[in-house]
């Protein structure tokens, strides 16, 4: 079954102009490489860190006696170690970089942690983030270690998974939509769809709607009394969010649709009006990266080569101007 987008989309004089704000991790300072970002001044305050238009949380405490410990909330690391197993390496993303080989990313560690926004994107959708695996967690899941079991079991046959979710928060009440992905998967009964993800994967939160923050919660297969066995790590990177001004709109209106949403191979275009003769898809940055002549009727884009993401589709031509979302997957 195809799923569509009908647009209807206001005249030019009426429109509503989107932007995005991407949080790469980039540009915070760290000392050197190999490395990732701590702060003990103050013991049980959140000394997180913005990037974008959020906060991220981070919170370190000490134990009696005087031992420091990172004890929930957010890290931003440049580690590019993806090989060494257990909780020495709990900074490292499995895949030793940030998304698309990007030197930073952030790691968050505890089974609920909150991401705040800021500023414009505050009360507006998430676009999402992408998704991975730390190394200390994947390594665990795949080997086991003194504390945690092997995925799967002895047999192989073990129903395991870490699971993700994602809660949005708006006006201070927790909304019922969630986003849900696995950070590992062993509940199908062919074991051979078992899967601990390796790379990085976009999270789509548009789901969610308009939020003022968001809850992230981890949940294992693997557990005892005193909680969840498997390392409660994950790494996120490109955080991308979604701030929409609204100016008067006309009367007049045009439809458009556009699918399959997602799309795989080919994005098909049907226009409804035979002004708008300019398409053109961007990433969340506003990089251009393909264009196009609309065709009278259908037009059929391809996308295949794109990689996984949440693009921009812009439409325009004469007086009338209009851009849709869609997912590549």
């Amino acid at each position: 079954m195809r799923n569509f987008t009908f647009l209807p989309v206001a005249l030019l004089l009426g429109i509503s102009t989107q932007a995005q704000t991407v949080a790469t991790f980039d540009t915070l300072t760290l000392p050197k490489a190999d490395t990732f970002y701590v702060n003990y001044s103050q013991y049980g305050d959140d000394m997180g860190f913005d990037d974008g238009l959020a906060h991220f949380p981070c919170v370190y405490d000490t134990f009696p006696g005087g031992w420091q410990y990172w004890k929930s909330g957010f890290s931003y690391s440049n580690m590019t170690d993806s090989l060494t197993a257990g909780y020495t390496n709990q900074y490292s993303s499995i895949t030793g970089s940030g998304y698309n080989g990007s030197p930073q990313y952030i790691i968050g560690w505890d089974v609920m942690n909150k991401i705040y926004l800021k500023g414009k994107a505050k009360g507006q959708p998430v676009n999402g983030f992408y998704l991975a695996n730390t190394a200390y967690t994947y390594y665990s899941m795949r080997d086991g270690d003194m504390f945690a079991k092997k995925f799967g079991g002895v047999s192989g046959n073990d129903s395991d998974y870490l699971l993700i979710t994602v809660r949005g928060y708006l006006n201070g009440q927790l909304k019922t939509d969630s986003v849900q992905e696995y950070l590992a998967d062993f509940t199908s009964a062919d074991n051979t769809k078992d899967t601990i993800y390796r790379g990085w994967r976009w999270i789509n939160l548009l789901p969610l709607g308009n939020v003022d923050s968001l809850q992230i919660e981890l949940a294992s297969s693997d557990v005892s009394p005193f909680g969840m066995n498997t390392p409660g790590y994950y790494a996120i990177d490109n955080f991308t969010t979604n701030e929409t001004a609204s100016v008067n709109t006309s009367p007049s209106t045009f439809a458009a649709k556009v699918y399959p949403n997602p799309a795989v191979g080919q994005l098909f275009v049907e226009l409804k009006d035979d002004q708008m003769t300019n398409l053109e898809i961007t990433d969340l940055t506003g990089r251009v990266v393909a264009g196009y002549e609309a065709k009278e009727g259908l037009t059929s884009l391809p996308v295949s080569s794109l990689p996984a993401g949440v693009y921009i589709l812009n439409m325009w031509g004469g007086t009338q101007k209009a851009s849709v979302r869609f997912v590549k997957q």
